[in-house]
């Protein structure tokens, strides 16, 4: 019934020779790599005036500025990560470019950054997106939390589907998302054109000064705006052959989409005089401004609240790929390098929905609460990657290294003065908690890779000699005489002349009985009856065990547990799992080998 319902949730396993048919072509990667990004349209603006508002209405007028100068950062960092797509056509990921090129520790950084980041990508979207909902719908506002936990779910399942049914999915909100965009923006102008800029209608008392710090507050949270850029610089190897020219394509379309649709709802928002308010968001205001309460409105509103929930979407095309990464190179558990059924990293793709879901109850599924930890990975990762670069066209040295280095150098400073902005500008307001998160999971994965190092160590023929086994004792757990015991006791017959049984007398007249009966179908094998004062099962039996290691002087010894298996998987809930813990604590203990003997029962 498991696997059934498994089938038609995730559908049909796909076979290892069906992955060069999972790949992108370049109008449903768009929809994959830049959900994310062009998401930020509908919250990086709002960040903006969120900060800038504090000094008062007025203060608002910085926003055409920074939103500028955000602008013409995005298009520093598509040109550094373009020329990271043709350098690593095999997938130039942040982890992957300042391994390579940087060393090991700036690698892990790098990764570590990224991870976060995919996070937060993930409950940030979610938040933003269950937002755009309940501002058209104050009456779910109370319900938030569920509504994103839920939302996380969803998206989970779709990815566990596969890369391109995922696309499949996800390729008509995103158009209908750049669509509505366009008729917000073009109805937003045209109104200014015909009816000219509407009244200023309300004002906002000064709470902070207005200074260059600020300012600069205002321009890390619009630097949100930039997050999911490196999406596609990750997944190269996702795409169509020939994959660099295919990602590069989609780079280009994806920061000339995000650059122009976010200048346009900054400047709009700068000229209809939109102040921030709790319980609906800029675009929302925007649109209700323009085209009133009409259907219009409503359908820009499922546009966004759909593109913020999808672009939740990146973060598990990315964080799987880059934890699948970290796998193979022994600094994260080597069942994150595993494809599930349907040819994808299934285990990144749920620790992605279970991490995000628990932030989500942690934040109240608030926005803004979250902003404050967004970023800070994402332009570290940025800056190691464009520095890694610069590394790579020094060693290379090949036609126009200058030029493609001064590029990737220029990303490098940018992005590094912007990290450094966000750190100092939001260590208060929650920075502070990825400036130590990021440290404690480069720890992780050096702990993780030191495990992996004395485990092949340990497990070495170097120098080894193998053990000379002979004939050791066998010992049979059992309740009761029925079946399955007689059965295990024939298997232990086979395998050693040294066989015992071993009962845990909890019920007298039960134990009673059972030598009677033991006298009847095995004679032949000693029956050792356990005393248990405290009605313990486990300690009588490990207690004996403990006794016979001494007697044979440390020789291998065979446990053998008799199991029957009931027909319907309900069944079993009506039994013990004695068997189970019994075999646990042998595990830890050295010589002891635990064989479980099932007798299958028809009804």
């Amino acid at each position: 019934m498991i696997y059934a319902l498994k089938r038609v949730l995730l559908g049909n396993p796909l076979t290892t020779a069906q992955a060069r048919y999972e790949r992108l072509a370049k109008i449903p990667a768009l929809a994959i790599f830049a959900s994310d990004n062009l998401s930020s349209v509908a919250y990086a603006t709002e960040e903006i005036l969120l900060v800038l508002v504090l000094a008062g209405t007025s203060a608002l007028s910085y926003s055409p500025p920074i939103g500028m100068a955000i602008g013409l950062l995005t298009v520093i960092v598509a040109s550094s990560y373009w020329q990271t797509i043709h350098a690593y056509p095999s997938g130039g990921g942040a982890y992957t470019v300042a391994k390579d090129n940087l060393g090991t520790y700036p690698g892990l950084v790098a990764g570590a950054a990224l991870l976060v980041d995919y996070v937060l990508t993930v409950s940030v979207s979610v938040a933003a997106g269950v937002a755009a909902i309940t501002s058209a719908f104050p009456v779910l506002y109370p319900h938030r939390v569920a509504l994103c936990v839920g939302v996380v779910l969803l998206i989970m399942m779709a990815n566990l589907r596969g890369i391109r049914e995922t696309g499949r999915i996800f390729a008509a909100p995103t158009y209908w998302f750049i669509l509505c965009l366009v008729i917000l923006l073009g109805g937003g102008f045209y109104h200014l054109l015909t009816q000219g800029a509407p009244p200023l209608s309300t004002t906002v008392p000064e709470r902070e000064p207005l200074n260059e710090f600020l300012v600069l507050r205002a321009f890390a949270s619009g630097c949100a705006a930039l997050t999911g850029i490196e999406a596609v610089a990750n997944g190269v190897q996702a795409f169509k052959p020939p994959e660099s020219r295919n990602a590069g394509i989609t780079l280009a379309w994806m920061a000339f989409i995000l650059g122009s649709s976010f200048l346009g709802v900054t400047f709009l928002a700068y000229f209809f005089h939109i102040v921030p308010v709790e319980g609906e968001t800029v675009v929302s205001m925007l649109g209700r401004q323009i085209f009133g309460s009409s259907w219009v409105y409503y359908m820009i509103q499922a546009a966004t609240a759909v593109i913020l929930i999808l672009a939740a979407n990146t973060s598990f095309a990315g964080f799987p790929m880059l934890a699948s990464m970290l796998g193979k190179d022994g600094f994260l558990p080597r069942q994150f390098a595993n494809r599930g059924d349907r040819l994808v990293f299934s285990n990144g793709i749920i620790i992605l929905a279970s991490v995000s879901s628990l932030l989500l109850v942690i934040f109240g599924g608030s926005t803004h609460a979250l902003i404050p930890l967004y970023a800070v990975g994402v332009f570290t990762a940025f800056t190691l990657s464009q520095a890694g670069m610069v590394r790579h066209w020094w060693k290379e040295r090949g036609p126009r290294w200058r030029p493609h280095a001064a590029i990737n150098g220029l990303g490098a400073v940018v992005t590094a003065a912007v990290v450094t902005v966000i750190g100092v500008s939001k260590f208060v307001h929650g920075a502070w908690m990825i400036i130590i998160i990021i440290p404690v999971l480069v720890v992780g994965f050096l702990a993780v890779r030191r495990h992996y190092s004395v485990l092949a160590r340990g497990l070495s023929l170097e120098g080894f000699s193998p053990p000379k086994l002979g004939r050791h004792p066998v010992v049979v757990l059992v309740a009761g005489i029925h079946r399955g015991v007689v059965t295990a006791l024939s298997y232990a017959r086979a395998i050693s002349p040294n066989v015992t049984a071993i009962t845990v007398d909890l019920d007298p007249t039960a134990t009673s009985r059972l030598q009677m009966q033991w006298r009847e179908w095995a004679p032949d094998v000693p029956l050792v009856v356990l005393d248990s004062p405290y009605r313990s099962v486990l300690l009588p039996i490990l207690n004996y065990i403990d006794q016979m290691e001494k007697q044979q002087d440390g020789a291998y010894m065979t446990i053998i547990l008799p199991e029957f298996i009931p027909a319907k998987w309900w069944q079993h809930l009506l039994h013990n799992q004695t068997a189970l813990l019994i075999k646990g604590a042998l595990l830890f203990r050295r010589g002891k080998v635990a064989i479980s003997i099932p007798y299958h029962l028809d009804q």
